[in-house]
């Protein structure tokens, strides 16, 4: 989750079982990038996706005074209040969009299940990176909360652990990493806490 945009890459095979009703093949790996979900950039689309009337109650304002709580480097305890309920939307936002679903239909043999999108299901490693992700005090908790329960019909990680970038460095570890592959991956174990 980025000031600009947020951008969702998975890779998994997902489970067999949902693979068996899945209408149109996924790739390996996936990537999307939302280009309308940045919490700075493009925090009046996101705030759309939040409940502004509890967002306003919550830092005694106006609605329409809501995106003054919107800075690029949040300091003041609002200003990281504002950026946290930002990013959970856009990060619950993203994953929704990149992620499949399973609908039911029903016909005279029964039940069919019918599945659309990227399986997450299996994922076992929720990574989060970006400087909304990495400076909140949320960021943890947001990423942990995109695990959804195995009746869920959204194919979200269903245990995915999370992982985050402390360090705010897999990018420019990804771009070293190509020179200096070893002292890249070095960077991107300690930065994940591994």
């Amino acid at each position: 989750v980025g000031g600009a945009t947020t951008d969702v890459h998975s890779v998994s095979e997902g489970d067999p079982e949902i693979a068996a009703s899945q209408i149109a093949p996924e790739p390996f790996a996936k990537r999307t990038v939302e280009g309308d979900l940045g919490v700075y950039v493009n925090a009046a689309n996101v705030l759309k996706l939040c409940d502004a009337q509890a967002l306003a109650q919550q830092f005694f304002c106006a609605e329409e005074d809501l995106l003054d709580f919107c800075q690029p480097i949040p300091r003041r305890p609002q200003e990281l209040g504002f950026s946290s309920a930002l990013t959970q939307a856009a990060a619950q936002t993203a994953v929704a969009r990149h992620a499949g679903l399973t609908e039911y239909l029903y016909g005279p043999s029964g039940r069919l299940a019918m599945t659309r999108g990227k399986d997450l299901t299996t994922v076992n490693w929720i990574i989060g990176t970006g400087g909304a992700l990495t400076r909140l005090a949320v960021g943890r908790a947001i990423l942990e909360g995109l695990n959804q329960p195995a009746n869920s019909p959204q194919l979200f990680p269903r245990h995915g652990k999370v992982l985050l970038d402390q360090n705010y460095i897999l990018a420019a570890a990804g771009l070293m990493a190509q020179r200096y592959p070893l002292a890249a991956l070095a960077l991107m174990k300690k930065s994940l806490g591994l």
